[in-house]
């Protein structure tokens, strides 16, 4: 009796097998077309990506290549990068798509808000990075710099450096609904999350030592934004805590009616 069983089981895991596996594809070749798309403008996209620290430079200097093939693989990784970025909210739809059906209702009306949420902060905070943290930043060092020294930096570690802070900043930006998250599913309460508030200080600070350049001002461009979006976060969250409480106390007061 338990042959049909395993057997419905094993072909259960191979339905869903196939389809993460189609889901994927889909993935990849959306990233692999935004990369076609947009391989033509390889150095014009990193031009404006190198903006920030290429119209601070001391006059007469310039960036440079250190690596014969950097000219080549700084642009490719640059589009990679833009190509992932650009799919990301249809990678995110696939992902969704694969995982809502095992999901609740209330569970879906959570999530669909937050997904896009997210997908809207992570863009915010790789558009703050580039607009209002780089310049600040290239601002700072090109001034501090030592008579005599010319600031020239190669392409390929100006990208590196960038592409970190574009994700630093983005997945910081992810407060909100990270302290949402954890509210929904039950592992702190808002009142935790205030409680906290001290310690979370302290603790964006100390990250933002860590990834930032070593000056004030770029540390604090990204510790007091992500101590706001705590802020918001809490906000959010106490909303979703009334409206779970709300819930729960109607489903058990609903078999008493």
């Amino acid at each position: 009796m338990s042959q049909p069983i395993e057997t419905d089981q094993e072909l259960s895991l191979i339905d869903h097998l196939l389809e993460l596996r189609n889901r994927l594809i889909r993935s990849v070749v959306v990233i692999a077309v935004a990369m076609l798309a947009m391989a033509p403008f390889a150095r014009k996209l990193y031009t404006i990506i190198s903006e920030p620290l290429v119209s601070r430079l001391p006059e007469g200097t310039s960036m440079i290549a250190i690596d014969v093939a950097s000219p080549i693989f700084a642009p490719f990784k640059l589009i990679l990068i833009l190509a992932i970025l650009v799919a990301m909210p249809y990678v995110i739809y696939q992902a969704w798509s694969f995982v809502a059906p095992g999901l609740y209702q209330h569970e879906k009306r959570i999530a669909k808000p937050l997904l896009a949420a997210a997908t809207v902060l992570f863009y915010l905070g790789c558009l703050f990075a580039y607009f209002i943290v780089l310049p600040v930043i290239f601002t700072f060092i090109t001034k501090i710099a030592p008579e005599g020294v010319a600031v020239m930096t190669d392409i390929n570690r100006y990208l590196d450096f960038v592409l970190v802070m574009f994700l630093a900043f983005g997945f910081s930006f992810e407060v909100p609904v990270v302290t949402v998250v954890l509210v929904a599913i039950g592992v702190v309460t808002p009142d935790d999350l205030a409680r906290m508030r001290g310690y979370v200080v302290v603790g964006v600070f100390f990250i933002a030592m860590l990834i930032t350049p070593p000056d004030m001002i770029s540390q604090t461009l990204l510790a007091l934004p992500v101590w706001a979006l705590y802020e918001i976060g809490i906000v959010f969250s106490r909303m979703v805590h009334r409206e779970r409480t709300e819930e729960d106390e109607a489903r058990e007061t609903g078999p008493a009616e």
